[in-house]
């Protein structure tokens, strides 16, 4: 059993991972996720929820820091740059 979970791929990084390769703090992921800036790939209830962050995720927080970085607001970010569908 210990074996099948090991070797289980998962759907992308958890997010203390996606914050050190995205070079943001979880507490930043965490107000994105909040904004709905962004989403978690897959959230995973087995005791605990597990978020997942995919490429595309990654790719999304760190526009979302450039952006923000160089003045924007997260509203004209959302709105603008990450129109939802």
């Amino acid at each position: 059993m210990a074996n099948d979970r090991k070797n289980k791929t998962l759907p992308g990084l958890r997010i203390s991972e996606a914050a050190k390769v995205a070079g943001v703090s979880k507490q930043t992921i965490e107000y994105y996720i909040m904004l709905d800036l962004v989403r978690p790939v897959r959230l995973e209830k087995d005791r605990r929820t597990m978020r997942f962050f995919d490429r595309e995720a990654i790719k999304r927080i760190k526009l979302v820091r450039r952006l923000n970085d160089s003045g924007y607001t997260l509203r004209d970010i959302r709105q603008t740059y990450l129109h939802r569908r």
